[in-house]
């Protein structure tokens, strides 16, 4: 009795080059090394001086930020001042210095305070929250901006009423730097105390 198997088998046939398998020890080497620079770096603690020194850094790159815009800002208050005290001669200098304070205290008119919605707060530091320190100055910064319009309308107001109702507008917007202020003091005066570090504070006006 015969018997016979329908179908015909023939083997599976490859096409390419071969591929070549990574030797099992490279990858455990590999996994080796990626641990070892986990725990290296897990394990490496700042010390007290490395840490006041990235926080001057820190403070340093906030003044630079800031400095330009916080020292327009004073220079606008004091035009509007001599103004309110009566030197009306000198109300068309003031209208035109405090246009150009306050578009140097916006983002897209002053390169510094951009960069510093780019600035990386070394890892040193992270236990002080000053990534949103950073923030707040920025935030200082756009309320500085319209502090400052807020100015050119008590300078540009026609009439007692209008110059009464621009300062109540100016007032408000002052009291917004004032508390922009207690908000990075109450970030940066930890830090100093932590460190012991006196350095000086960027100079916020306002």
């Amino acid at each position: 009795m015969s018997t016979t198997t329908s179908g015909t088998w023939a083997p599976s046939r490859r096409t390419g080059w071969p591929v070549r398998r990574m030797p099992r020890w490279t990858l455990l080497v590999a996994l080796v090394l990626i641990a070892g620079g986990v725990l290296v770096a897990l394990s490496h603690k700042p010390s007290r001086s490395e840490q006041v020194a990235d926080f001057n850094s820190y403070l340093s790159a906030m003044n630079t930020g800031v400095e330009s815009c916080a020292g327009g800002l004073t220079e606008s208050q004091q035009a509007l001042d001599a103004v309110q005290a009566g030197s009306s001669s000198n109300l068309k200098t003031a209208i035109s210095l405090t246009t150009f304070n306050a578009a140097n205290c916006s983002l897209a008119s002053n390169e510094a305070l951009d960069d510093l919605t780019q600035y990386q707060v070394t890892e040193s530091l992270a236990r002080f929250n000053l990534v949103t320190c950073t923030d707040d100055y920025v935030a200082w910064s756009s309320d500085a901006d319209q502090a400052q319009l807020g100015m050119l309308a008590v300078l540009q107001a026609g009439g007692s009423a209008a110059r009464a109702s621009a300062a109540v507008t100016l007032r408000h917007d002052l009291a917004r730097l004032d508390a922009d202020r207690a908000t990075i003091a109450a970030i940066l005066h930890p830090a100093e105390h932590t460190l012991a570090d006196p350095a000086p504070l960027p100079a916020l006006p306002g």
